[in-house]
């Protein structure tokens, strides 16, 4: 991909367009995808320290940029700028951390920093699950180690089905609220799931299995897009050291370590359903 081109990539799911667009923003990223579907638009970057950190975590940061023009107003008040982060940024953060912190690399200590500035919201498509998908392509394509692709979707259950990304004023009639995000597994080529948050309404559990089963045509679909970038825009991954921990050691030196922490783990479990 030469320097100015713009590429753009789309899929249709369930009668929604979802596109991703490379090239036009954030050029000097390590990868940026500015993810839309209908009049929301979310620019995702992601960077990577050239230098590993002296950490004994892997020290990713998720951020969520909501801006009050994205919905066309103009923040009131005293100072007239825009605030703390909301609620529903930090959750959406959340959202994109979970699925995304497993399929790095085991070891790999250096920082990387994953951004979704929302720049436009139509009130009718949500964001969220966008910038899931839009942070695993700018990741994806960018050269930082990372092992995905991620796909992700909403499910909504409503009296005559089961609906894929519905939009907001549909999702206000649904009995459910299911977010569902998984990986393709290379060997069975199934989508495996990794992360579920749902809220719902005297939902069966036959209705919620349904609903996991039904996630994963769309799950499929977005990882397909997302194979399609890296090998069109795709950069080669940089090498990067690995920690590698020697648990053997460990286990020489408490050889009863793990026997305790298993008996304490049983007795936690026990006493929280022995509670009335």
């Amino acid at each position: 991909m030469t320097d100015g081109e713009v590429k753009r990539f789309s899929a249709e799911l369930f009668g929604k367009t979802i596109s991703f667009e490379v090239g036009k923003l954030a050029s000097l990223a390590d990868g940026a995808v500015v993810v839309s579907c209908g009049g929301t638009d979310i620019l995702v970057t992601a960077m990577g320290s050239k230098n590993e950190v002296d950490r004994d975590f892997f020290p990713l940061v998720v951020d969520v940029e909501e801006r009050m023009y994205a919905a066309g107003k103009i923040p009131g008040g005293f100072f007239r700028r825009e605030g703390r982060p909301s609620e529903k940024s930090i959750l959406t953060a959340r959202l994109i951390d979970r699925p995304l912190r497993p399929n790095f690399p085991e070891g790999m200590r250096i920082e990387v920093q994953v951004i979704a500035t929302i720049l436009s919201v139509d009130q009718i498509n949500h964001p969220d699950v966008l910038a899931v998908n839009g942070a695993s392509a700018a990741l994806c394509i960018s050269n930082i180690p990372f092992n995905g692709p991620v796909g992700a979707v909403r499910v909504g259950l409503f009296p005559e089905g089961l609906a894929i990304n519905p939009t907001i004023p549909e999702m206000e009639r649904s009995a459910l609220d299911l977010v569902v995000a998984g990986v393709l597994d290379p060997e069975s080529n199934e989508v495996d799931i990794i992360m579920v948050e749902a809220g719902a309404s005297q939902v069966s559990e036959a209705d919620l299995v349904e609903a996991l089963e039904f996630s994963k045509q769309g799950i499929r679909e977005m990882i397909r897009l997302q194979q399609q970038m890296i090998q069109e825009v795709g950069k080669p991954k940089r090498e990067v050291n690995l920690r590698k921990f020697d648990f053997e050691a460990v286990e020489n030196r408490f050889p009863d370590m793990k026997a305790k922490v298993e008996n304490l783990l049983r007795e936690m479990a026990r006493n929280q359903v022995d509670k009335p």
